[in-house]
Parts: C-alpha cells; sequence; structure tokens
C-alpha cells in the first residue's frame, strides 16, 4: 500500500505589491492554519518519509510550521519544477520514487494540487470526492491510498481518496 498526500500551501499574503510571486509570504491566517493541519496529520498517524516540496516562499513556510508535527522527520527534497507545477509534472517525479518509500508528501500550489487529487483518486468517500471537486482551498489536506507497491504503477484513477481536510473543517 502507498500512500500519497497532498497539501496546498498555506493561505498567502498579498500585502507587499513589491514581492514577485515566488517571494510572497504566509499571511497571519496561513501562519495559524498550518500548524494545526500538521497537528491535525498527526492526529491520524499520517507519518510521511519523504516530502517534496516546492521552493516558493509559502510553500516553504508552510512545510517547516508542518514538519514539527511529522515526527522522525521524513527526507525534504525541494523541486524546482514543483513552483506552479502541472499534475503531469508532479506525477511524473512521483513514478520515480524508490518502493522502498511507502508515503509521500507534496506541498505544493493550485491548480495542480486540486487537478492532481482529481486525477488520482478513481474512488473514495462520496461527500470527500464532492468537496474536493468544488475546491482545494489553502492549507488543504487530500490523502490518496494505492494498491500498489511500487509508485511506477500509480495512474490516473488508480487511487482512493482517504480523506479531505481544510483549515476550516479543522477550525
Amino acid at each position: 500500500m502507498l500512500t500519497l498526500s497532498l497539501l496546498r500551501h498555506a493561505k498567502s499574503s498579498w500585502d507587499d505589491a513589491s514581492l514577485e510571486d515566488f517571494d510572497r509570504p504566509l499571511s497571519e491566517r496561513g501562519e495559524n492554519a498550518a500548524p494545526r493541519m500538521g497537528a491535525y496529520m498527526a492526529a491520524q498517524g499520517l507519518a510521511p518519509e519523504l516530502v517534496l516540496c516546492s521552493p516558493a516562499v509559502r510553500a516553504r513556510q508552510t512545510l517547516d510550521l508542518v514538519l514539527p508535527h511529522l515526527g522522525a522527520g521524513p527526507t525534504v527534497v525541494y523541486e524546482d519544477r514543483f513552483y506552479l507545477a502541472a499534475p503531469s509534472v508532479m506525477l511524473a517525479r512521483v513514478r520515480k520514487i524508490e518502493a522502498k518509500v511507502r508515503h509521500v508528501l507534496i506541498v505544493g500550489h493550485d491548480p495542480g494540487m486540486q487537478g492532481l487529487a482529481l486525477e488520482l483518486a478513481g474512488s473514495g468517500d462520496a461527500e470527500a470526492l464532492r468537496s474536493l471537486g468544488r475546491k482545494f482551498p489553502t492549507g488543504a489536506l487530500a490523502v490518496i491510498r494505492f494498491n500498489a507497491r511500487d509508485w511506477s504503477r500509480i495512474g490516473p484513477a488508480k487511487g482512493r481518496l482517504e480523506l479531505f481536510a481544510t483549515p476550516k473543517t479543522l477550525a
């Protein structure tokens, strides 16, 4: 069984118009939501061994606030290609992960995160699938499980959406 967790960066700030999109930090709301999601992940027993993270400031800050909740300390890789990545880019990278890694967390951006989750989740809780189809809000988490032993075998509609949580549902 393989688990792919998709975490969209928490709410970012638009206060400083001089910043490039890549350099936008988290807003106060995002700084509050990210550790709550980290605590939720821990309570759900989610312990990724590998984290693939966009190098954008808001994604890195989100991960920094989530990591203390993830236990044994997963390996973290910042993937330049994950900044505003299309689902196909993320999926191609995930398919190259070694089979010994059983749980991967991606921290990234929309619309790629929602697109990837919708592409991979062929089944799951009906309400969670509907919610995911409507919107993948900032700070939201989708967890998809695959009945596979090798990441190269995951693909469209082969996963089961186990949970979809948003900061609002945790408040």
